[in-house]
């Protein structure tokens, strides 16, 4: 692999990165959605062997944030800070395991990398002034065409954009159409799934125009950071904001670990920013003379009624309330179960209840309750096979082994829902298997073939703990406790046929909610 400057970087790394949030107001259910999405990829790869490192952070240098503090009447610093920490919070909750939180505002972390990359660009002559007239949606923080308008309204917030006219800095797109479309057709820069690949092909086909990537200082209220050697001017949004991914491995003061880690090996984004992340990014990169990330990975929008989550339509779910309501592995369960990978899904609390209910405590959580409270009354917390299985349990556990095949299959792919998909089957199986086997019989009248059986069901219990891992981390934890063992690669699923497995005793791993 050949890494910043032609350095020849043979590693075992992964970097991932979610998608820089604004601060202008709080988290939603899609920021949930892209934290567990990606958290559960980061998971999968450390358990592949992988060294992992994941981005994230908030986009706070927006013209949006500026009026947003305004109409609360406190300085834009003080607004962001506050509503910086609602994003952690979030994060935390629901249990992101992140390397580096980089908030754009932070002029130590993140204000030397924007500049030197703006210096790059300037010195491959893709960057020029000029005074520009356009559509501009605040929300977006984008200039659109007419033609790109729904109704004369902004695609992405149905609002009317506003008429602009202002002397900015501007980024050569139009000179990488030719590479960009090589990029995406050849997948050097892979953009999952399929449809989304083609949405962007069809963009750049329609041709690609040069775009603003500066504001007047004046407009954004003197916030953001200053382009080189112009005052006068902020750098624009979006050239900030995804330096972001740069900054949060070093670019402009760690190079070491920056030569480490760059490339990206994925992007996880929502629809609504594809264009700037599979177009505009890598553009810039190619500018710079910096590599492009591997994958963008494009996630749909959770929506409530069919409708996309709006605080003006007053569907909006409070994921922070959530959390608080079902904790991390319940939303996190919901979220990858019940809205598609790469789809838009709808929320319900409601069935967030009926979800938790039926599969965590119903399905899951009762195959290990039963397996293990019994192993732990009957046999002291211990089972041992010293010769081969056969028969039944031969069966259940090829059936399982099989569907530990799937689930790497479908983590491995990025298909989370699919991977969750066979969890439940591996424990339905061993519910299914428990039930015919009927322990509580042989406990008395065959302990032999009891303790084969519930070897059996503790070697799927083990099976779990680790496909659970990049899931649900908390019932992982506990489940990996209650069975002693250390969950150290992808490999420890496999399902035993012989051996010793000693239990804790258990405690239900899931609450059923009312």
């Amino acid at each position: 692999m050949v890494g910043y400057k032609g350095i020849c970087l043979m590693t075992n790394k992964f970097y991932i990165t979610t998608a820089i949030p604004y601060v202008n107001a709080s988290p939603h259910m899609g920021h949930a959605l892209e934290f567990v999405q990606t958290d559960v990829i980061a998971r999968y790869q450390k358990l592949e062997g992988r060294d992992v490192f994941v981005t994230t952070g908030t986009d706070e240098n927006s013209l949006k944030s500026v009026q947003a503090a305004a109409k609360e009447k406190v300085p834009a610093q003080l607004f962001c800070d506050r509503n910086s920490e609602s994003f952690k919070k979030l994060a935390k909750d629901i249990g992101l395991h992140y390397d580096a939180f980089i908030r754009s505002s932070d002029k130590d972390a993140h204000w030397k990398g924007v500049e030197r990359l703006w210096k790059s660009c300037f010195d491959s002559g893709d960057i020029y002034k000029k005074t520009y007239k356009g559509l501009y949606c605040t929300g977006c923080e984008a200039f659109y065409k007419e033609s790109e308008l729904v109704n004369g309204l902004c695609p992405e917030h149905l609002t009317p954009p506003e008429v602009v006219q202002e002397e900015n800095y501007f980024f050569r797109l139009s000179r990488y159409e030719q590479k960009l479309e090589e990029l995406i057709l050849t997948n050097k820069l892979k953009v999952t799934p399929e449809t989304r690949k083609n949405e962007v092909l069809s963009y750049i086909r329609q041709g690609l125009e040069d775009f603003s990537i500066s504001r007047p200082a004046e407009r954004s209220k003197g916030w953001g950071i200053p382009v080189p050697n112009d005052d006068s001017q902020k750098v624009y949004v979006w050239f900030d904001a995804l330096s972001v991914y740069l900054t949060g491995i070093g670019f402009g003061r760690d190079e070491k670990l920056f030569e480490k880690l760059w490339p990206a090996d994925i992007h996880v984004i929502g629809k609504g920013i594809i264009r700037f992340h599979a177009i505009y990014w890598p553009a810039i990169l190619m500018s710079a003379g910096l590599e492009v990330p591997k994958e963008v990975l494009v996630h749909g929008y959770v929506t409530s009624g069919g409708r996309k989550m709006s605080k003006s339509l007053g569907n909006v779910a409070d994921p922070l309330k959530i959390l608080g309501r079902y904790g991390e592995d319940g939303v996190r369960y919901y979220l990858l179960r019940k809205i598609p990978t790469f789809e838009d899904g709808d929320f319900s609390e409601e069935d967030v209840v009926t979800t938790i209910n039926n599969e965590l405590v119903g399905n899951i959580g009762n195959f290990v309750h039963r397996t293990l409270t019994f192993i732990y009354k009957n046999f002291g917390g211990e089972v041992r096979v010293d010769g081969a299985l056969e028969g039944a349990e031969t069966k259940v556990l090829m059936e399982v082994g099989t569907l530990v095949s799937e689930a790497e299959t479908s983590l491995s792919k990025n298909r989370l829902g699919n991977g969750l998909a066979d969890i439940l089957a591996i424990a339905a199986a061993g519910n299914k298997y428990f039930q015919e086997s009927k322990p509580w019989e042989t406990v008395t009248s065959d302990r032999q073939r009891c303790e084969r059986v519930l070897f059996t069901g503790a070697s799927i219990c083990r099976t779990l703990s680790v496909l659970l891992y990049p899931y649900l981390p908390v019932a992982s934890d506990k489940l990996s406790s209650y069975l002693n063992i250390d969950i150290k690669s992808f490999d420890d699923a496999k399902p035993l046929f012989k051996g010793s497995i000693k239990t804790a005793e258990p405690q239900p791993l899931f609450q059923k909610r009312p």
